[in-house]
């Protein structure tokens, strides 16, 4: 009889970062990728607000609601055997009100199983972070490139690169740890402030656009799978080339239909 399969935790993380284990992560919006990247040995599923972009076509991840992350948080769940999961705050869920911030980070945990909740921001999110970590919710912190704040940005330009956001996003990080994360994203910033700040937090880092020095990695599914083709960041690696594959499958199966070659004999009932 084969065993249960081991859960990963916030503690297993806590133990990687301990020997130098790098952690691997990838977004996750529905039951069937979920399920493939959990047994393919991912460690954590992000249900992340990017779903507004590669799942609902938005062009910003602003207009995704709490309920529609709760939807995609619970598809993931069902098939997550080993991986932890994590599920994205959406914008407006959590900035300015830190009763409302727990109220949503409960609603998350409840409604749709996740294991944690990430949120973004520093010093300007504190409050919120205590207040949820004080309810015995696992929090993970996000700096560098905040999508939900890209209009303030300008952009998706590499942040942190002058001295003085280096040292707020620096001050940032260990406002964070202290506060209670298990575990921080940092989003496009230069390599060598991400090694920094991973070498100074207790807690593991967990880089996009950010070099090889954070603890572990992060890439969006659809970016990493080339579902989307118009995307192309330096720190982007595709791992296949998937758009190229349904178009030319949906093509062949057209052809087939025209010509009545499907269904065929073998695939008709009597």
């Amino acid at each position: 009889m084969e065993g249960k399969v081991k859960r990963i935790t916030t503690r297993t993380l806590a133990e990687m970062k301990a020997r130098r284990e790098p952690i691997a992560m990838l977004t996750a919006y529905d039951y069937t990728f979920a399920r493939l990247l959990d047994e393919a040995g991912i460690e954590v599923l992000l249900v992340g607000d990017s779903a507004s972009n590669v799942i609902a076509g938005h062009e910003t991840t602003l207009p995704i609601t709490l309920d529609q992350m709760i939807y995609h948080g619970s598809a993931v769940v069902r098939a997550a055997q080993r991986a932890l999961v994590v599920v994205d705050m959406p914008f407006g869920s959590y900035q300015g009100d830190s009763r409302q911030a727990l109220r949503a980070a409960i609603r998350i945990m409840k409604e749709s199983g996740a294991h944690a909740v990430k949120l973004e921001g520093g010093e300007a999110v504190l409050d919120s972070v205590q207040r949820i970590v004080s309810a015995g919710i696992p929090v993970m912190g996000h700096l560098g490139l905040t999508p939900q704040s890209i209009y303030q940005f300008g952009g998706y330009r590499v942040r942190a690169k002058d001295p003085t956001e280096a040292e707020k996003l620096r001050r940032d990080a260990a406002l964070l740890a202290e506060a209670g994360i298990f575990a921080l994203v940092l989003e496009k910033v230069p390599a060598s402030l991400a090694q920094e700040v991973t070498e100074s937090l207790p807690i593991p880092t967990i880089g996009i656009g950010a070099g090889p020095h954070c603890d572990g990695q992060v890439l969006v599914l659809h970016d990493m799978l080339g579902l989307t083709e118009a995307f192309s960041p330096r720190f982007l690696r595709r791992y296949v080339h998937l758009a190229k594959i349904v178009r030319e499958a949906a093509e062949r199966y057209i052809q087939d239909v025209k010509r009545r070659d499907f269904p065929s004999a073998a695939e008709s009932y009597e």
